[in-house]
């Protein structure tokens, strides 16, 4: 059981999120369909507090002395993100959300892009919807990558 706890807390973390909670899970001798499941529920948790609350909290640390600099950091790194993300996007921000969260990458997960789509103005349920989409491509992503299957197809070719 403390195994479970440990896998759905290291999916909140930001950064490290599911990518790095699925394979901790997997190798401590969690089932993976069971590891799967923890991981994106652990992973989208935090995402609509992200939503509404890290915008407006990050703004108001920005100028603070011990913070500011990290949260100056934050809020350029979520603009930079949301930016890049309408340009190449244009219409289809949706599945360019999806495919930024979904790519297994440090710094592409739900917290960035969440942080990204509340930078954008984008509508609540469209960001939830886009991010779960994208943490579910990243969860089957990195079991398939703990369970060894990249590297059996890699050793078949």
């Amino acid at each position: 059981m403390l195994n479970y706890i440990i896998v759905f807390l290291i999916s909140m973390i930001p950064i490290v999120e599911l990518r790095g909670a699925l394979p901790v899970g997997i190798g401590m001798g969690i089932p993976a369909w069971q590891c799967y499941i923890i991981c994106c529920i652990g992973n989208m948790l935090p995402v609509p507090f992200i939503y509404f609350f890290a915008r407006k909290v990050l703004l108001w640390g920005k100028d603070k002395k011990y913070i500011g600099k990290f949260f100056t950091f934050c809020i350029e790194k979520g603009e930079k993100g949301g930016e890049k993300l309408k340009s190449k996007a244009g219409r289809g921000l949706f599945f360019a959300l999806l495919l930024f969260v979904g790519i297994p990458l440090p710094g592409t997960g739900a917290w960035t892009g969440t942080l990204a789509a509340s930078f954008l103005n984008m509508g609540f349920k469209k960001s939830v919807l886009a991010c779960m989409g994208g943490v579910i491509l990243a969860g089957i992503i990195m079991a398939l990558a703990s369970l060894g299957v990249f590297g059996a197809i890699g050793a078949l070719f």
